[in-house]
């Protein structure tokens, strides 16, 4: 019962951090079969032996990819994040956009100088400006919740 428990445990936190293998099963390789040490769930690990079975036995590419479970490019994607970063390579990154990025600072300072001089107008109002003055389609939400950031930011 314990083990079933820790193992659950594992198992969710290997999913809060992005690194739970969505297809433990096709995992052929023997390490993997008979040991408790090597898990296939562990993308991570996974990832990093299917690298060793490369570069230390010295399988092929090809091998190593079927056996993991694995397309060449992918192995080729893990190597190329192991050899810029180590095991945190491996660690998922954030997709999208990381911030505003078409409320640059230079359009935030015309809405909020054109705001300033018309309290009046409204968010509309300033998507339309946005459209005018820099050719960018930004959502209404976008800009309010810009305005909102700024808010929270203390003056230096």
């Amino acid at each position: 019962m314990a083990k079933r428990k820790s193992q659950s445990i594992k198992l969710d936190s290997l999913q809060q951090s992005g690194t739970l293998n969505p297809y433990p099963d096709e995992i052929n390789d023997v390490l993997f079969q008979h040991s408790s040490f090597f898990d296939p769930h562990d993308l991570m690990q996974v990832k990093y032996e299917m690298l060793r079975r490369v570069s230390v036995d010295g399988w092929s590419v090809s091998k190593a990819s079927q056996q993991f479970g694995f397309s060449r490019p992918s192995f080729y994607l893990a190597q190329s994040e192991f050899d810029r970063a180590g095991l945190p390579g491996f660690i998922p990154k954030r997709r999208g956009p990381q911030s505003a990025h078409k409320l640059s600072s230079k359009v935030m300072a015309l809405l909020e100088k054109r705001r300033n001089d018309d309290p009046s107008l409204h968010t509309s109002d300033l998507v339309q400006i946005a459209k005018d003055e820099f050719d960018i389609d930004i959502h209404k939400r976008s800009i309010e919740r810009a305005f909102n950031r700024a808010k929270k930011k203390p003056k230096m």
